[in-house]
């Protein structure tokens, strides 16, 4: 058996990229196999980067290593051995730069929202019924288990599962590399994953939220096509898309290696494009089915035009999507540098095509619906960690040392960011909360007319209806300021719920969370006349009025 090459004794020792591994163990002038390629000559067994040739960049190589100087383990007990430094190497860094999840009971309104979702799933809530949001149906189920093992007051075991899943993502993202560029590509990618994933604003990067959890499909999507494993690729399109619809954009760089490997249109291509979209939308189906195709679609997919609408808030999409794009510019600025220095400067084709598609399919996803939240933004990062690491292969040993660093440098900066931070709406939920208990007994129904979900979590009060949040019933988006916002913007048919739930359950408390925002009861009717008929003025927290049922 070839000797295998030094692993990295450490994360240190991986990032110095410094140490030359030994000369491929085979000729390299005819496209023959070189240390760390695959045995087979098989069309399944070739990496995406060329079809037919088996080489994304440089075959066999580092980043700052010149051609034939990169190092690979040969062997099962070599693979073996990286995988064991390499792992937990990552789980550990991703546990690092998460330290900040740590460090506040919520991140924002979403982590508040799914965990409240799960507790109504625990009391016998049906999803898509008595329990409603637009995302999939993936995130609360996860919620919901983690709460069923490990009890629902804190959110610390989605926080666990939100590193392991970022850990899961790099290590998906190094295997892509290492195939394609070998060992210490495959180190370098995996720590950039990790290290660009918190490159956003703490609130949007420190949640466990949807797209956190998407991002391991997204990869396992793209590692199954470069081995030309179709079914299980469309199987982990299907569960990127049921974790939140934007994942499903992965379908397309997926379908782009798909029509790369076969060409032309023959039966030995189509049925390869057979069983990817049948993978893909046989889980969908499932899932629909379960729920009842109309709820599920609706929820979903076709309830939300207006949310989706960018009528009359084009400026304000354009600078949240600027101070997103600057704020990831700036965490990923000395690996984007190296980028354009290789792709523009020096004109070296990167023969990463797929990544490409990978990265504007991934654009599209983050612009679709013009809203441009941080997180987002975090679908961008496996793709440009592995298109880093590729212009990093370009680069001498130093350059490519220089800019790992200073990405490093960059995320701890990041991270420190998060430990400081104060979140001044989460101090006002406490405060919320805490009055609303005071006003309520534990078997006690509440309206928390807001945008902050965590109130009923919080507080461990039971929701009185299914809308958890006035922006179903009036169109409000904080990404989306006042424009539209009116109940005739509301998604169709929910006033016709909110009433109903109202007569069946009416809520002890109902508490204005609005704060003089354009979805304020003084402009929606119904809610005003339904305050004026049954309640009265108790209290005032922070600027939330609070109104207990004075009159049946």
């Amino acid at each position: 058996m070839p000797s295998s090459a030094a692993q990295p004794r450490s994360l240190a020792a991986a990032l110095a990229l410094r140490v030359r591994g030994p000369a491929p163990t085979g000729p390299d002038a005819a496209g023959r196999r070189t240390a760390g390629e695959p045995a087979s000559e098989n069309a399944e067994d070739r990496p995406s980067g060329a079809p037919g040739t088996g080489a994304g960049t440089r075959r066999g190589t580092r980043p700052g290593a010149r051609p034939g100087t990169g190092n690979s383990s040969t062997g099962a007990g070599g693979d073996l051995r990286y995988w064991l430094w390499l792992l937990p190497a990552l789980t550990l860094l991703a546990a690092l730069t998460r330290l900040p999840s740590f460090a506040q009971t919520l991140w924002n309104p979403d982590e508040g929202f799914v965990a409240t979702q799960a507790r109504q799933l625990a009391d016998g809530g049906v999803l898509y019924d008595t329990v409603v949001d637009r995302k999939p149906p993936l995130l609360p189920w996860l919620y919901r288990g983690a709460f069923a093992v490990f009890g629902d007051e804190s959110l610390w075991p989605l926080k666990v599962a939100a590193i392991l899943a970022i850990a899961a993502t790099a290590g998906l993202v190094a295997a892509m590399a290492r195939r394609r560029w070998g060992d210490r590509a495959g180190w370098t990618a995996g720590v950039l994953a990790v290290l660009i994933a918190i490159g956003l604003n703490p609130e949007d990067t420190q949640a466990a939220s949807f797209e956190v959890f998407m991002l391991p499909w997204t990869a396992a999507a793209m590692w199954c096509a470069d081995r030309r494993r179709w079914v299980w690729a469309g199987v982990a399109v299907a569960l990127a898309t049921l974790t939140k619809q934007t994942g499903g954009a992965v379908l397309l760089p997926v379908l782009f290696v798909l029509a790369r490997a076969h060409p032309g249109w023959s039966r030995e291509r189509l049925m390869p494009v057979a069983r990817l979209l049948a993978a893909y939308l046989l889980p969908i189906a499932v899932v629909a089915f379960a729920f009842g195709a109309g709820r599920f679609s609706y929820w979903t997919a076709t309830g939300s035009g207006s949310y989706a609408s960018v009528d009359g808030a084009v400026m304000l999409a354009a600078g949240r999507a600027a101070g997103s794009t600057a704020i990831l510019t700036v965490a990923c600025l000395p690996l984007l540098i190296a980028l354009v220095y290789v792709t523009r400067v020096r004109r070296r084709p990167l023969d990463a095509a797929d990544l490409w598609v990978w990265l504007a399919a991934s654009g599209v996803a983050v612009a679709f619906g013009f809203q441009f939240y941080g997180h987002y933004f975090l679908q961008l990062t496996p793709a440009l960690a592995l298109l880093a690491t590729a212009a990093l292969g370009e680069l001498s040993p130093r350059a490519a040392t220089a800019a790992v660093a200073a990405t490093a440098v960059l995320a701890a900066a990041f991270v420190g960011w998060g430990l400081v931070m104060e979140r001044p709406e989460l101090e006002h939920a406490k405060r919320v909360s805490a009055a609303v208990k005071r006003h309520t007994e534990p078997a006690d129904r509440v309206l928390v007319w807001g945008m902050h979900p965590e109130d009923y979590w919080l507080s461990d009060r039971t929701p009185a209806t299914r809308f958890l949040t006035a922006g179903f019933l009036t169109n409000y988006s904080g990404g989306r300021g006042g424009v539209r916002v009116a109940e005739r913007y509301g998604m169709p048919g929910t006033w016709d719920s909110f009433r109903r739930d109202l007569r069946e359950q009416p809520p002890r408390l109902i508490v204005d969370d609005s704060r003089g925002k354009p979805y304020r009861p003084a402009r929606i009717p119904t809610l005003r006349r339904y305050l004026d008929a049954h309640y009265e003025k108790v209290d005032t927290v922070g600027g939330a009025v609070f109104y207990l049922r004075s009159r049946p």
